[in-house]
């Protein structure tokens, strides 16, 4: 059973794209993040021509989440955190979607990126991890083979970074988020990626600016969180660099875990 993250940086100008990644690595499922559609916008069609059925979580321009599972439906679990945006009166933002496919608990997360620190936004992505927390311990509770994956703009560790003096000041590396990361690791989640690549220098993630595709100046900010019950499972993970490199591509690449039947 593969499963996959890909944030997609808006469906509509990506879909191209994003069918042929679909039709040359066929996920078992596959997560979008940043969907930027609303939800009667969200072009179904073109996945149920794939075979895919999809279930989805829409926001205009911005955020957006969907689950996609190849010729079977996604059981929709829970949506949303119950947490608010960090302006007064927004209402929360489509972040979180969670979903059983083939036995596995799929948890589909754009977690918010914080940016600038330190401030509101920052305190909403802290408090927003406090709550992505508690809803995982819950789900180790009942002991549901679990994959919790998407883009959660955290660089975990300074080998996850082509240079740590460049993100240093960043939200994605403060060690409030780094510290909100680990706690979930220390709940006993198995970071898939690390797992297999323990020396790091592993990227999801190139800016559009700088040149940053073409230098290879890349970090990891897409993670794969395992279950002990999915972590048994475990035969392999990796990213899907090439795609990065296409004509209008996401500025993050896929990322994939292979899990034993």
């Amino acid at each position: 059973m593969k499963i996959a993250s890909f944030n997609i940086n808006g469906i509509k100008a990506r879909l191209p794209r994003l069918k042929e990644w679909l039709a040359e690595t066929r996920p078992t499922v596959a997560c979008l993040q940043e969907v930027k559609s609303q939800d009667e916008n969200f072009p179904v069609s073109e996945f149920e021509e794939l075979g895919y059925q999809a279930i989805w979580h829409g926001q205009k321009s911005f955020n957006g989440v969907a689950i996609l599972a190849d010729g079977t439906a996604p059981v929709e679990a829970k949506r949303g955190l119950g947490i608010n945006g960090p302006k007064e009166g927004e209402g929360e933002q489509a972040r979180y979607l969670e979903a059983d496919v083939n036995g596995v608990r799929v948890c589909n997360l754009y977690l918010p990126n914080g940016n600038p620190h330190p401030g509101p936004k920052f305190d909403y992505k802290i408090a927003w991890m406090k709550l992505l927390r508690e809803r995982l311990q819950e789900l180790w509770a009942q002991e549901i083979p679990t994959v919790v994956l998407g883009d959660f703009n955290v660089i975990p560790h300074d080998n996850d970074v082509w240079a740590v003096k460049a993100m240093q000041n960043d939200a994605l590396m403060q060690p409030e988020s780094r510290d909100a990361y680990f706690r979930l690791l220390d709940d006993g989640w198995t970071d898939a990626l690390r797992t297999l690549n323990p020396r790091g220098g592993v990227w999801t993630y190139w800016d559009y600016q700088a040149g940053a595709w073409q230098r290879d100046h890349g970090f990891r900010i897409d993670h794969i969180l395992l279950s002990p019950e999915c972590a048994d499972r475990l035969v392999a993970a990796g990213v899907d660099k090439d795609h990065r490199g296409r004509e209008k591509a996401s500025d993050h690449a896929p990322v994939w875990v292979e899990l034993r039947d």
